[in-house]
């Protein structure tokens, strides 16, 4: 079952005109987490074949969707509304990015507020009335000479926001399997062994250079972060190249 829609920012989309793009815009909801779809006056009506279609199985996992014959009843039982819009509006309103539009939202709900993004027809966008009635807006930085974006791009770009609210990733992750990072030990022992053999095969032409070389060698496989079994990859290629096994 969904999350009570409470905790969530509810996607309305206003006058959608293709069932392909509400069902791709539910799809794009359920991968980021959010579940409460509402929809005002669509156009080819609800429910709709090609959007259940387009859906790909999101429908059966959210909430069931609500349709409005208008925006202001779409908004009733909400406390704080988002208009999505590309084009600049003469309006007094805060602008936020989609990111910072997120954080807004979920110190609201912290206090028990309910919020909704809004979100206009493919063609047309939202109307100024239809804006009017938001608390504030959303806008995505993009290229001012192609600023137009497909109606589920935009919901994705939101909810993706949201998704990285919600569901946690390092930064930088380097999956290793069973494998851990070397130990010290054995990380001097294949670089010692290296160094010998480099030295039996003059690679040090120059005596003085021979520290800084031996040096940046280090470094360069200290930055790779080797694991065990790395190294003893590395040392078995050693021992091929010099027809030695390691003893």
């Amino acid at each position: 079952m969904p999350k009570s829609p409470h905790v969530q920012p509810a996607i309305i989309l206003v006058n959608p005109q293709m069932g392909e793009n509400i069902g791709a815009s539910a799809r794009a909801m359920l991968n980021c987490g959010l579940t409460d779809m509402r929809l005002v006056n669509p156009r080819d009506g609800w429910p709709n074949e090609r959007a259940i279609a387009n859906g790909v199985g999101a429908f059966d996992k959210m909430f069931p969707v609500q349709v409005f014959g208008t925006v202001s009843d779409a908004l009733k039982e909400f406390n704080y509304v988002y208009a999505t819009t590309a084009r600049p509006r003469d309006m007094v309103k805060p602008v936020f990015t989609a990111q910072s539009a997120i954080e807004d939202m979920r110190k609201r709900h912290t206090t028990k507020q309910k919020t909704a993004i809004l979100f206009g027809a493919e063609r047309t966008g939202l109307t100024n009335e239809e804006l009017a009635q938001a608390d504030a807006i959303i806008t995505i930085p993009l290229n001012p000479e192609f600023a137009s974006l497909n109606l589920a791009q935009g919901v994705l770009l939101c909810a993706y926001e949201w998704s990285k609210s919600q569901y946690s990733a390092p930064e930088k992750f380097l999956p290793t399997g069973d494998s851990i990072p070397v130990l010290h030990e054995e990380f001097d022992r294949y670089l010692s062994r290296l160094e010998d053999e480099l030295e039996k095969h003059h690679f040090f032409r120059n005596p003085d250079l021979r520290p800084t070389l031996i040096r940046n060698i280090r470094s360069l496989y200290s930055r790779a972060e080797p694991t065990d079994q790395e190294i003893k990859t590395l040392q078995g290629i050693l021992s091929a190249l010099i027809g030695n096994k390691l003893q």
